[in-house]
């Protein structure tokens, strides 16, 4: 074996991200929030991948304008800033034949979750609840009551769900 354990860095890095990414959605589901770690160790683990493989330079350059233009949308209420890093992150991740595929898919998968949250929203504003129902303590309902608080009031989406969909798409 000429390079040793170095080119399996090449298929196990997306796939660590993946999975990473998958946490970060739960977690965005759950919190709405993002923890920064998950977006530095998805970018590490695309770094090592694209020095590997030798499409670094193509792969930050993507990733800074990625993360430029996502900024932008930062700025105007858009996005997260949760997101517009983890984006930039899977950027660099994301094999670099892939990355049309990974922009592409987690558009499609922002809308779909956009209209689902604006459907929700019309049906949750319009389902009565009655203040004197005890609080579940199944985690699963207390999950979906919590949504269904956010969706009457218009909260935000859990963006970084539609960020892993993309990904995972782009590598199969």
């Amino acid at each position: 074996m000429p390079n040793g354990w170095l080119p399996l860095i090449v298929p196990a890095a997306p796939l660590a991200c993946a999975g990473l990414l998958l946490l970060a959605a739960l977690h965005d589901i759950v919190a709405r929030t993002v923890p920064n770690w998950v977006a530095v160790v998805v970018a590490l683990g695309g770094l090592g991948a694209r020095i590997v493989d030798g499409h670094l330079l193509g792969s930050l350059l993507a990733a800074i304008a990625v993360f430029a233009i996502t900024a932008f949308c930062w700025r105007r209420g858009w996005l997260g800033g949760a997101d517009v890093k983890l984006i930039a992150a899977a950027t660099l991740a994301v094999p670099q034949g892939q990355f049309g595929a990974f922009i592409v898919a987690m558009s499609f998968s922002g809308s779909i979750l956009a209209i689902l949250y604006l459907v929700g929203g019309r049906i949750a504003r319009a389902v009565r609840t009655d203040a004197a129902v005890p609080r579940p303590t199944n985690l699963l309902a207390r999950a979906m009551r919590a949504e269904l608080w956010r969706l009457r009031r218009g909260g935000p989406l859990p963006y970084a769900c539609a960020i892993a969909a993309g990904f995972t798409f782009a590598l199969f």
